[in-house]
């Protein structure tokens, strides 16, 4: 059982498997978490985002192509918390565990994770700049698990 401590919303119980065996040595969220860590970059943020987005904060403007590939590994569904301009910050739920591999870029603010609305890719990825951070996200992903 791993020991260490993390960041992200719900973590205790992000204790789920895989849906695929594309992604070797993921096992579940946490150790999403810790591949994504070393991957999450200024590239894969949000372009409004990332003049905020530093090291420390790796997960800034990352969510929704994290989440969609949380839901690619782990399937379930990603809902979104409306926020300030219409955005939605996305997580993934899978039957009874919820959780947020980059709630952390939010510091001491908490979020509602009940009643959001359901997310989908089709509608996310339909940007042309979304669906390169994810299939760039995807693609680091990969590089670095093999």
């Amino acid at each position: 059982m791993n020991e260490k401590i993390y960041k992200f919303w719900g973590w205790e119980n992000a204790n789920i498997s895989p849906v695929t065996d594309e992604y070797n040595g993921i096992n579940d969220p946490r150790d999403l978490y810790d591949a994504l860590s070393k991957v999450w970059c200024a590239e894969t943020c949000a372009p409004r985002m990332r003049a905020n987005w530093t090291r420390e904060n790796r997960t800034m403007g990352q969510c929704s192509i994290t989440a969609f590939l949380a839901q690619d590994i782990f399937g379930g569904k990603v809902y979104g918390i409306e926020r300030s301009g219409g955005n939605f910050h996305c997580y993934n739920v899978i039957g009874n565990c919820k959780f947020d591999l980059t709630s952390e870029q939010f510091g001491e603010e908490v979020l509602d994770y009940t009643d959001n609305p359901e997310q989908f890719r089709e509608i996310h990825l339909a940007k042309e700049e979304k669906r390169l951070r994810y299939e760039l996200l995807k693609r680091r992903l990969k590089e670095i698990l093999e």
